[in-house]
């Protein structure tokens, strides 16, 4: 039997039309193209993604960029209820809902080779498609370690988004390779992360457990992007500033070790080292080192060496042995 042959077609450079990157968030999501979001279970990934879903949707301005026109964005989870978990987390980051959409799965799960991925871009017009995991949408068959296997999937993806101009956000955990380059740390197959523009990671920080940082792991289109870092309050994502240096291998390792938390108990027990000391002076030394109040909290708790007592009508803290 004679082998079907592919027609060979030839791309001149010269005949190639320049195009200028796009962007949804420069320099983290890039249009048109794959961005990965990982992280451990619990550090906030889903509340990222809602909280961008809900911005995009109203055409809020993202850190660092202009508003622009509200977009259409879907959403697809293979972890959360839509109406129990989903929908409510939406309406508490202010989103339109209207511009969120989702394709039905109760009859048949989705896979990245589902040609309904495509057809719903095109369909509702979609410049964000958001999957959460990507683990649980790359189909039964399909093994995520597997490079050849995991090459064609994404290139399928990888075509789908290039030509709609929708940025494609997959959401990501990360193996147990504890100690790790975080180049090595997303499951599955490294063709993952060559596929994808942008890799972002997301962790706690281990003396800040409340804080979370957001760090560009990997950036081919543009510079990488500064750290940045968020807390969730009442299912609200706030921002925080102070974190923009902070390394992946930094986020790995629960943070780096010589923090602004590290500078501070090591200030106040300097501090403490003469005796006790009256809380307001210790307060007025510390802000004269450009160190903020919420800094100093956080500190005082991690300091299980040093107690607050009432002198005199005046609290003080000191140190115990």
């Amino acid at each position: 039997m004679t082998q079907k042959q592919t027609e060979l077609r030839l791309i001149r450079m010269s005949e190639v039309e320049t195009q200028e990157v796009r962007w949804l968030w420069y320099p983290y999501i890039p249009q048109g193209k794959l961005t990965i979001i990982q992280g451990n279970p619990g550090e906030g990934k889903t509340t990222l993604a809602l909280w961008l879903a809900a911005m995009c949707s109203r055409g809020e301005a993202l850190p660092g960029m202009e508003p622009s026109s509200p977009i259409n964005i879907l959403y697809q989870t293979a972890e959360d209820g839509l109406g129990d978990t989903i929908k409510p987390r939406l309406m508490t980051a202010g989103a339109d809902l209207n511009r969120i959409i989702c394709v039905d799965e109760t009859e048949h799960s989705l896979s990245l080779l589902d040609e309904r991925i495509e057809g719903a871009v095109k369909a509702t017009g979609a410049k964000l498609m958001i999957l959460d995991p990507l683990q649980g949408y790359l189909g039964r068959d399909v093994d995520m370690n597997r490079a050849n296997e995991i090459r064609d999937v994404l290139k399928r993806l990888t075509i789908m988004a290039d030509q709609t101009g929708c940025a494609v956000v997959l959401i990501g955990h990360l193996n147990k390779a504890v100690g790790a380059n975080s180049a090595y740390r997303g499951l599955g197959s490294m063709d993952f992360r060559a596929a994808a523009r942008s890799v972002l990671l997301v962790g706690r920080m281990k003396k800040e457990p409340s804080v979370r940082v957001l760090v560009h792991d990997k950036s081919s289109l543009a510079p990488e992007g500064k750290s940045v870092a968020f807390s969730i309050e009442d299912g609200c994502l706030r921002w925080v500033d102070g974190y923009e240096k902070i390394t992946a291998e930094d986020l790995l390792n629960g943070g780096p070790a010589n923090t602004k938390v590290d500078q501070t108990e090591r200030l106040v027990r300097a501090l403490l080292t003469k005796g006790p000391a009256p809380v307001k002076e210790i307060q007025s030394i510390i802000r004269q080192a450009g160190i903020s109040p919420r800094t100093l909290d956080i500190a005082k708790k991690n300091m299980h060496d040093v107690v607050s007592r009432k002198e005199g009508g005046h609290w003080k803290w000191m140190l115990i042995s």
